[in-house]
């Protein structure tokens, strides 16, 4: 897996939901499909009167979930920005010649009314919820960063193995100090709980 198979699964997907938080701190979330796709990123179409768009431009903060039939979840967490002026309409005119539906939307000029917004640095999170144990990887796109998440287990480990045995995924393994495998973990926080010695740590 990698950065750019998650994009290419997302366009499978086809509809995503997007996240963004509005003027007075309110979380937001539509579903687009106006979305072209390269493997370096993605652009998107939205009308410039929606809240959504005042919300991307105001904060840029934005992020876009899809989940598979597979049950694989694939998360982009990004900053988006309108694409440079004279690319709006190359990358408009791309979005409505892959989505033929948008011409009944805004037909003829109307689209004009439009923006097209660019995600270039995102840090993709997929997760697969369809194997056994499941599998969770991380990748970036341009100058995206990944935010470590999830447990570790510290050196105040006393190996007792009650971690272990709570363990959904049973995906820590013994040793000095035990160890999680983070492929394989839920971020559940089972481990954490039932910790005596308080050695497992929440990262984020």
């Amino acid at each position: 897996m990698d950065a750019q198979t998650c994009l290419k699964k997302l366009e499978y997907v086809g509809t995503l939901a997007f996240a963004t938080v509005d003027k007075d701190g309110n979380p937001q979330i539509r579903n687009i499909s106006a979305i072209h796709y390269e493997n370096d990123g993605m652009y998107f179409f939205t009308a410039r009167g929606k809240n959504f768009c005042r919300e991307l431009l105001s904060d840029g903060r934005v992020q876009i979930l899809g989940h598979t039939k597979f049950n694989e979840m694939i998360r982009l967490s990004a900053f988006a920005k309108p694409s440079a002026d004279d690319m709006q309409k190359y990358y408009m005119d791309k979005i409505f010649s892959e989505q033929p539906y948008l011409s009944n939307v805004y037909p003829d000029d109307t689209r004009n009314i439009g923006i097209i917004f660019e995600i270039k640095d995102a840090e993709i999170e997929y997760f697969n919820l369809g194997v056994k144990p499941i599998f969770r990887e991380s990748y970036t796109i341009g100058n995206g960063n990944i935010k470590p998440k999830g447990y570790i287990i510290s050196e105040k480990c006393i190996g007792c193995g009650k971690c272990t045995k709570s363990c959904p995924q049973s995906c820590i393994v013994s040793g000095k100090p035990f160890a999680i495998q983070q492929e394989h973990c839920l971020h559940c926080g089972a481990c954490y709980e039932v910790c005596p010695v308080k050695a497992v740590i929440k990262q984020h």
